[in-house]
């Protein structure tokens, strides 16, 4: 979200500032959301969230204003990137300078009732709010719907060689659906050192987000996938099976900016004697780190795998999966992460695996934008 406000209105805020710090025998109450932002915000955003014509402001604005009232835009940005641009000025998050710092001038509450009052204006309920979408993990999925684009790249350690390169695609439909189209390109070495190359299996899901409670951290959603034998099996380049699976996620905030996910699901074959019938379960704990408060964030991430064929005397695998996560743009759309997938057990047949990838977020901005202050 871009706030744009008039820097007149800094210099007249300040005064009515300075008005409050006169001695009073009666303290005065505090301030509504509402309140703070008709007096500091609305000659600029209008009284609706809308957006004053020019007409109106007098002026042209380097950009346009944003509609609070815009519910798939407002709901879906965490409030910190709300806090940063309100406390250091639109710069803090490559947007126009014409929007000014409020950090001296309003208090850590004051900004915080004035962002919640900007979230009141999206009038239509049922919008998961970004504050519970948590960060990426490599496999443990998310239950918020996303709008994004995702690179990823997997070698395997040792002998025969083996990278991965995929592209996941993924589309929210409107307030809680999803889609997502994976694409894979293999690099497979045969036995006897060539190699091969093309695309692997494709996957096509769709989730559906069917509980979220702000006040409780809490986000729940469940789908479906199908996995299609698009890969040339002979060459290592596919399964050569179609794969349906069910799945569910739960996502949980915890203190300290610290947060869980679950992800489950069970896969079914449809040959068996290709495939069997399995189940896969994940958990995702992780902590957000802010450099500077409003700066570059961290996320250091532990996954625990584990997967299990559905027939008797079969041992579930487990992997360990510990990554970091890294904020690159300025207002944190794009994101970096580098993994290592360690086996527990088994290790004598299962292989490390090394992990990287760039996450765009398509639905804050474009990729080259909004990566430097102007």
């Amino acid at each position: 979200m871009r706030l744009l406000i008039c820097a007149s209105l800094v210099v007249m805020f300040g005064h009515a500032a300075a008005d409050a710090q006169t001695p009073n025998l009666q303290p005065k109450p505090e301030r509504t959301g509402e309140e703070i932002y008709r007096a500091a915000c609305a000659a600029c955003h209008g009284p609706d969230g809308k957006g004053q014509p020019v007409s109106v402001l007098g002026f042209e604005p380097p950009a346009a204003f944003p509609d609070f009232t815009d519910c798939p835009v407002s709901s879906a940005e965490p409030d910190l990137i709300w806090l940063a641009i309100v406390h250091m000025g639109g710069r803090v998050r490559g947007e126009s300078h014409i929007m000014p710092a409020f950090d001296d001038i309003l208090t850590d509450n004051e900004i915080g009732r004035v962002v919640q009052y900007l979230h009141s204006l999206c009038a239509e309920p049922g919008w998961p709010r970004g504050e519970l979408n948590f960060p990426r993990a490599f496999f443990t999925e998310k239950a918020f719907p996303e709008n994004e684009v995702v690179f990823t790249v997997t070698t395997m350690s040792g002998h025969p060689g083996s990278v991965e390169s995929r592209v996941d695609y993924e589309r929210r439909i409107g307030k809680r659906a999803q889609y997502e189209v994976g694409v894979p390109f293999d690099l497979e070495q045969g036995a006897g050192g060539q190699w091969s190359r093309g695309l692997g299996d494709v996957n096509l899901a769709y989730r559906y987000t069917f509980y979220d409670n702000l006040s409780h951290g809490s986000i729940g959603a469940a789908g479906a996938e199908v996995t299609l034998p698009t890969g040339k099996e002979t060459e290592g380049l596919g399964g050569g099976v179609t794969i349906f699976e069910a799945f569910g996620m739960w996502n949980q905030a915890l203190p300290g900016n610290s947060f869980v996910q679950f992800h489950g699901g069970f896969e079914r074959p449809a040959y068996h004697d290709v495939e069997k019938n399995s189940v896969f379960w994940r958990t995702a704990i992780g902590r957000s780190l802010a450099q500077n408060r409003w700066g570059r964030v961290w996320v250091p991430i532990v996954e625990i795998l584990g997967a299990k064929e559905l027939e008797s005397g079969t041992t579930a695998e487990w992997d360990l999966v510990p990554q970091l996560q890294a904020t690159l743009s300025i207002f944190q759309h794009i994101k970096a992460s580098v993994g290592l997938r360690v086996p527990i057990n088994e290790r004598d047949t299962r292989r490390k695996a090394a992990m990287a990838y760039l996450l765009w977020d398509w639905g804050d901005g474009g990729f080259f934008e909004l990566w430097r202050a102007h």
